[in-house]
């Protein structure tokens, strides 16, 4: 895993593991092998001396084999052995070994003319660099060292997954809930400082929305006096030509009102049957003389508010049957926790380097959409506000074919009886 909690973890433990795992050999080859080690080579020696010597005294009871013990063979501890006799006098092909992991460690001692006497010692320290020693050290050590840094990695970036939660835990409106100011000190000053923030954002956007809320607001007025004095202009032709762009200053008013009151406004959910929704929609619709056809629509529950989505998918739908000839829309109820609603136009569709605008308001992409259709270009801004408050999400993109394709998932209700 790519993680910051990982890379420190890993840090620590190679850290740790090699700095103790140098010092144990520079220690090691620093003091040599454990001074026991000798003492110990030298008791043996002594020992097999000593029964050498009782034997060829003739002492009974002693018995011989005429081949020495089977087992494995210690080889550099039966070198030792053989020195340590070599500096006592004795140059006798002894060999130490053991028949079984429990048998006791065996000296074999060849005598002249008699064969092999076995003679049982203790156990003698390894000679030279204890290797599997070192690897168990070294892996005791990291045990311990991954304990240490899992641990000390999961305070140390505490204070980032608190940041983490905070940004996913952001709403549908943009704003960050309250958090508590708790904690050590680092992370209380975090918190103070995103409630601080998120206080100022939200400031920020209620003042625009009482802007722009304001402005639709004030327009009304000035355009019922200029639709006032248009009646009066002689012309025909320009008297229409006024009395059109005062139409479309209206519907920009109209909908900058209507985009406040989505940002804004808070309407109680309720349980909606989905298909029946967008199937009204697409009946009403073709009475208004619009191609829609509705080509599939899957029995579907959602909890939104019905006025709401009422007017984001209308929005949607109408797009699509104007700025792109016709429009075909599918309700698809799924397998998952979503619900799919596909709406599909034959127009020109949205050149590629534009289509991340389309949410934006007063967006109108030319000539990809005819400008003689009357519009604010606030239809699907609205809609997009709409879906995202209610959890769902809208997507737009071009299909290969020509045409766009609107897609809009919302989560599945619980199933529940309508009444």
């Amino acid at each position: 895993m790519n993680t910051l909690r990982v890379k420190i973890v890993v840090l620590l433990v190679l850290a740790i593991v090699s700095v103790v795992g140098l010092l144990t050999v520079v220690l090691f080859y620093l003091l040599g092998p454990p001074p026991r080690s000798g003492r110990a080579l030298e008791a043996a020696a002594q020992q097999v001396e000593m029964v050498v010597g009782l034997t060829r005294e003739g002492i009974a009871g002693v018995s011989f084999a005429p081949e020495p013990p089977s087992g494995h063979v210690y080889e550099r501890m039966t070198a030792a052995l053989r020195a340590k006799l070599v500096k006592r006098g004795l140059d006798l092909p002894i060999v130490v070994s053991r028949d079984g992991r429990r048998a006791p460690l065996t000296v074999s001692i060849p005598i002249d003319g008699r064969g092999w006497l076995s003679l049982p010692i203790s156990d003698l320290p390894p000679q030279g660099v204890p290797w599997k020693g070192l690897v168990r050290w070294l892996l005791v050590i990291t045990v311990g060292a991954t304990a240490v840094a899992v641990f000390t990695a999961n305070r140390m970036v505490r204070p980032l997954v608190f940041l983490e939660n905070a940004v996913a835990s952001v709403g549908a409106d943009g704003l960050l809930p309250e958090l508590p100011e708790r904690g050590p000190a680092e992370v209380r000053a975090t918190a103070k400082a995103l409630n601080s923030l998120s206080s100022r954002l939200k400031r920020a956007m209620e003042s625009r929305m009482r802007l722009v809320a304001a402005a639709g607001h004030d327009m009304r007025t000035p355009i019922t006096r200029m639709r006032l004095r248009a009646e009066f202009v002689a012309d025909e032709e320009e008297r229409a030509k006024w009395l059109s762009d005062l139409d479309e200053l209206e519907r920009i008013a109209d909908s900058a009102i209507m985009l406040v009151r989505e940002e804004t406004g808070a309407a109680a959910p309720e349980l909606v049957r989905l298909d029946e929704l967008v199937g009204d929609i697409c009946a009403d619709l073709k009475d208004q003389n619009l191609d829609v056809t509705i080509e599939g629509a899957q029995p579907v529950t959602v909890r939104v508010s019905r006025f709401k989505l009422n007017r984001a998918l209308r929005n949607l739908i109408i797009n699509a049957a104007t700025h792109g000839v016709s429009a075909r829309v599918s309700v698809d109820g799924g397998s998952g926790d979503m619900v799919r609603i596909v709406i599909e136009d034959e127009g020109p569709g949205i050149p590629p380097s534009m289509i991340d605008q389309v949410f934006e308001p007063f967006f109108r992409a030319d000539p990809a959409r005819r400008q003689d259709i009357p519009g604010a270009g606030l239809g699907l801004t609205i809609a997009y506000e709409i879906i995202q408050r209610a959890g769902g999400r809208i997507s737009i993109a071009n299909k290969d074919s020509g045409g766009l394709t609107q897609t809009v998932e919302l989560p599945k209700a619980a199933e529940t009886t309508l009444a």
